[in-house]
């Protein structure tokens, strides 16, 4: 079993490199200021994406600053809705989850 600290580590990496990610979507969003509308159309379907990456990367985030709250409170690696310690495993896939496998969203649509 993987230590807090050693989760810690980890989580702040990946903040680290969602960070960056935003940054490097932000700038590319705002290189994308064309004069010519032609050109402005056919950027618009790539911002689009761009947007979707940011909004992703922005919700991780989120995730990543609850978990690390959850470490500074000792609740880490707790299910928020049951209590019971969350699998290693689940951890190790997705270290910022609050969820066990049970209580995870869309686990009980899975199940039925």
């Amino acid at each position: 079993m993987k230590s807090d600290e050693t989760r810690r580590t980890e989580i702040e990496a990946r903040k680290a490199h969602l960070l960056e990610r935003i940054e490097e979507i932000d700038a590319e969003l705002d290189s994308h200021v064309e004069q010519d509308w032609e050109d402005a159309a056919s950027k618009q379907e790539d911002d689009e994406v761009l947007d979707e990456l940011d909004m992703a990367a922005r919700q991780e985030l989120r995730m990543i600053e609850a978990a690390l709250q959850r470490l500074d409170a000792g609740e880490y690696g707790f299910c928020v809705t049951c209590g019971e310690r969350i699998d290693e495993a689940r951890l190790d896939l997705l270290p910022a989850t609050p969820f066990c496998r049970l209580h995870a969203p869309g686990a009980k649509k899975a199940a039925r």
